[in-house]
C-alpha cells in the first residue's frame, strides 16, 4: 500500500491487474508442477495412471469445495487480506509436495494445495470489479486469465530443469518459494480504489463513474438471490461443461505425450508449453472482441455470449486429436483447444462482474467455480477409469461436445430481461 503523500501513479488500475496476473501465473505454475513431474513421479512413487488420477482428484475435490468458501472469505475479509492468506497457504502446501514418499502422501498435500489455490480466480474477478469500469473489464479479466496459461507455459522448462539438476523434490520447493515472495509483495501493494493512497483523483473518478455500467437494475446482491437467478445458472452450467477441457490440458498433456507418442522428458519440455501460448492469445481475444462488438451495436451481455460461442465452436479442433497422425499435429490441435477454451472461459468469468453486485462478485465467482470444478473432477475420474483401456481419443471428442452444449445453455438462459428470475 502506498505511503501517505505519495505522488499518484498513472494508470494504477493496470499496475494492479498486472500484480494480480503475476499471482495467477505463480498459482498455475505451482499447480502445473505436478503434471510436468508426473512421468518421473510415476516411476519414483510407483503410481499407475489410475492412482495418479486420484492424486489429481484430491486437488480437484478440495478446490471444488473451497471455491465457494474462498469467494465468501474474500468478500468478508477483503481482497487484500484474503488473497494474501490464501497465497501463503498454497506456497507452503506446494513446497510440502517435495516431502511425499507415496502417492497417498502426494494426494494429501495435493488436497491442501487445492484448498488454498481456490481463491485465485475469485480474487481476480473481485479485483476487476473493484478497479475497472464495465467497458474495461473484459480486457482486465483477459489479462489476469493469461496468467493461467503463462504459469503452465513456464512449468515445463522450470520443472524439468529442477528435476534434472536437483531432483524432483526441488521443483515443488522452488515454485512454492516464488509464490511466497509474491504474497509479500501483494500485501504491501494492494488496496481498494477508495483506500489506495497512490491512486490519483482523476483515475478514482473514472473507476467510480464506470462501476454502474451494464445491467444495474435487479442485480442479485445476496447469496440466496445469486443462487435463484437465471444469470448464475447461465454462467455456472456452461463453466461446468467447459472446465474439463482446461483441466485435461493442464494435468494430462504430458502423460498423453508419453503414453501415445512415447516422448521423453526433454521432448515434453519442448512441446508441452505450446498450447498455453495459444491459450494466452485466446485470453487476449476474450478481452478485445467484446469491446469491438459493443462499438458495433452489441450490448454488454451479447458481446460476452458471442465471444463464448466462437470459442465453443473452435473446440471442435481438439475434439479431433484422435485423428492426429503425429505428435506435432496433436500439439497443433491442443493449441486450438487452448485458444478456444481461454476465449470462452474469459467471457464467462467476466460475466460475473457484469451480472452480480460488486459486493457479491467473490462469492458468486466462487460458487460458479465450484460448479466448474465439479465438471472437471468428474471428467478426471473418467480419464483415470478409461484412458488406459480405451485411450484418450474418445475423451477428447467429448470435450468439444460439452462446450457446444454449454454454448446452447448460455444463450437459452442469459436473456437481458430475465437475469434475476
Amino acid at each position: 500500500m502506498a505511503g501517505r503523500g505519495r505522488k499518484p501513479i498513472r494508470h494504477l488500475r493496470w499496475w494492479i491487474i498486472s500484480l494480480v496476473t503475476i499471482g495467477t501465473v505463480l498459482n498455475y505454475l505451482a499447480r502445473s508442477t505436478l503434471s510436468v513431474a508426473a512421468p518421473t513421479l510415476k516411476d519414483e512413487l510407483g503410481m499407475t495412471t489410475e492412482s495418479y488420477s486420484y492424486v489429481v482428484l484430491s486437488f480437484q475435490l478440495a478446490y471444488t469445495v473451497m471455491q465457494t468458501v474462498a469467494g465468501a472469505v474474500l468478500d468478508l475479509l477483503g481482497t487484500r487480506l484474503g488473497f494474501f492468506l490464501f497465497a501463503v497457504g498454497w506456497a507452503f502446501a506446494n513446497m510440502a509436495h517435495g516431502f511425499a514418499t507415496s502417492w497417498q502422501g502426494l494426494a494429501f498435500f495435493r488436497g491442501l494445495l487445492g484448498a488454498t489455490e481456490a481463491a485465485a480466480i475469485p480474487a481476480g474477478a473481485k479485483s476487476v470489479s473493484e478497479w475497472f469500469p464495465a467497458r474495461e473489464r473484459p480486457l482486465a479479466t483477459s489479462a489476469f486469465q493469461m496468467g493461467t496459461s503463462v504459469g503452465a507455459i513456464a512449468a515445463p522448462p522450470i520443472v524439468v530443469f529442477c528435476i534434472l539438476t536437483w531432483g524432483w523434490e526441488s521443483a515443488f520447493l522452488v515454485t512454492g518459494a516464488l509464490s511466497l515472495i509474491w504474497a509479500t509483495i501483494w500485501w504491501f501493494s494492494y488496496d481498494t480504489p477508495d483506500q489506495h493512497r497512490a491512486l490519483g483523483a482523476d483515475e478514482r473518478a473514472l473507476i467510480a463513474a464506470g462501476q454502474g455500467q451494464g445491467d444495474e437494475a435487479g442485480r442479485p446482491s445476496t447469496r440466496g438471490e445469486v443462487l435463484k437467478s437465471r444469470g448464475f445458472w447461465a454462467i455456472a452450467i456452461p463453466r461446468f461443461f467447459a472446465e474439463p477441457a482446461w483441466q485435461t490440458f493442464n494435468f494430462f498433456i504430458p502423460l498423453y505425450l508419453v503414453t501415445v507418442w512415447k516422448l521423453d522428458l526433454q521432448s515434453i519440455a519442448l512441446w508441452a508449453w505450446m498450447p498455453f501460448v495459444a491459450a494466452d492469445l485466446g485470453s487476449l481475444a476474450a478481452g478485445l472482441l467484446p469491446p469491438w462488438l459493443m462499438k458495433r451495436g452489441a450490448n454488454v451481455l451479447e458481446s460476452r455470449k458471442i465471444t463464448m460461442s466462437i470459442g465453443a465452436i473452435c473446440m471442435i479442433g481438439p475434439a479431433c486429436i484422435g485423428l492426429a497422425g503425429s505428435p506435432g499435429l496433436a500439439i497443433a490441435l491442443f493449441c486450438i483447444g487452448g485458444f478456444a477454451h481461454q476465449m470462452l472461459n474469459g467471457a464467462l468469468i467476466t460475466l460475473c462482474s457484469d451480472v452480480f453486485d460488486s459486493r457479491m462478485v467473490g462469492t458468486a465467482s466462487g460458487m460458479v467455480g465450484t460448479a466448474a470444478w465439479i465438471g472437471g473432477m468428474l471428467f478426471t475420474l473418467a480419464i483415470g477409469q478409461s484412458a488406459d483401456t480405451f485411450g484418450y481419443s474418445p475423451l477428447f471428442a467429448m470435450l468439444g461436445a460439452l462446450d457446444l452444449i454449454g454454448m446452447a445453455i448460455l444463450w437459452f438462459l442469459l436473456r437481458k430481461r430475465s437475469l434475476a428470475n
